[in-house]
């Protein structure tokens, strides 16, 4: 089956697009650079040049394709709005109608829990939560405005579509979650925030491909399913601080012990994004009211519905992907 898969140069994009392409698939990928990473290998897969938010997609990915996998996204934790909200949003509704024009029949979005995070705990949280009301995170904003174009956009018997909102994506080939944690402890600017007892999902790579993979399989089996978003952890929310303190360990570094209160650092992050929305509008400010919350709040949710609804459920616990990580991690 041909199967198109957006951002397929980067961490999740890329190991969807090899599993994929394990399954026997013919797998295209659309990537922004004139060509893909030498870092990472794309043998036996076709790759294109376009810019969604530009609506620049080739035709050549769209004609025959039976499934586009839409991870491509703009992540961080900028300040300026309106690079993520063309990104992230403007791609997606350019991606549908592309969608539309070519006659394909089936999308799964990658989206995130953050579309439904306003700064506040989240515990055992399902897909029942409404959507954020602030601005709080123009990336998680800008995700939501795209999730709900993406499940609109669903009709049944024409154009199927599914959002799973993976989160806290970690594992083998990850550059940034884990490896910026780990080097800002070796640099001794990383702090336990808040009172280090909040408790969050972590989800593997090769958990949230599987998730993927179960996706595909419900909207193909059935012309009725998706039109739905679903959650898409380990099921084992994990003390955040301690986790990574145990982490910090298998790496033969010092346990962190140096904490910040949960308001110094909030307010710190409403300076920092002020002080970068004037001097550096595209840059990531190194604290923000939102990551501020993410690391002393709780933030961990059900994956009932996707396990009733698409049949996913974890193929490895946390204890198995950490084993499973660590000599990537030592490697860096």
């Amino acid at each position: 089956m041909k199967i198109l898969v957006t951002g397929g140069t980067g961490f999740i994009g890329h190991a969807l697009a090899m599993q994929l392409l394990d399954g026997g698939h013919d797998v295209h990928v659309i990537g922004r650079s004139a060509s893909p990473s030498k870092e990472k290998c794309f043998q036996g897969i076709a790759y294109h040049q376009g810019n969604l938010a530009e609506g620049s997609i080739p035709k050549e990915p769209l004609s025959g394709t039976e499934l586009v996998f839409h991870v491509a996204a703009k992540a961080g934790v900028g300040v300026s709005y309106g690079d993520y909200y063309s990104a992230n949003y403007l791609g997606t509704t350019n991606l549908i109608e592309a969608c539309h024009a070519h006659g394909v029949p089936r999308l799964i979005h990658t989206s995130t829990p953050s579309v439904v995070f306003s700064g506040e705990s989240i515990r055992g949280g399902d897909e029942s939560m409404p959507y954020l009301s602030s601005r709080l995170s123009p990336y998680a904003h800008s995700k939501a405005l795209a999730e709900k174009a993406v499940l609109e956009a669903h009709s049944p018997g024409r154009f199927q579509t599914m959002a799973l909102r993976p989160h806290l994506v970690w594992g083998e080939g990850d550059r940034h979650l884990l490896p910026r944690v780990i080097q800002r402890h070796r640099a001794k600017k990383l702090k336990i925030v808040g009172s280090g007892e909040n408790q969050v999902d972590l989800t593997h790579i090769d958990n949230v491909c599987h998730a993927h993979a179960c996706g595909m399989n419900a909207l193909l089996e059935s012309d009725e399913a998706g039109g739905k978003a679903y959650f898409i952890g380990q099921e084992e929310p994990v003390r955040l601080w301690p986790w990574l303190n145990q982490l910090f360990g298998k790496l033969g570094l010092p346990p962190l012990e140096r904490r910040i209160p949960f308001p110094v650092t909030y307010f710190a992050g409403l300076f920092l994004e002020k002080a970068w929305g004037l001097a550096k509008p595209g840059a990531d400010p190194p604290m923000t009211r939102f990551v501020a919350c993410q690391l002393a709040h709780d933030h961990w949710f059900s994956s009932r519905a996707a396990k009733n609804e698409i049949g996913y459920r974890p193929l490895r616990s946390m204890d198995d992907c950490l084993e499973k990580s660590l000599p990537w991690l030592r490697s860096l």
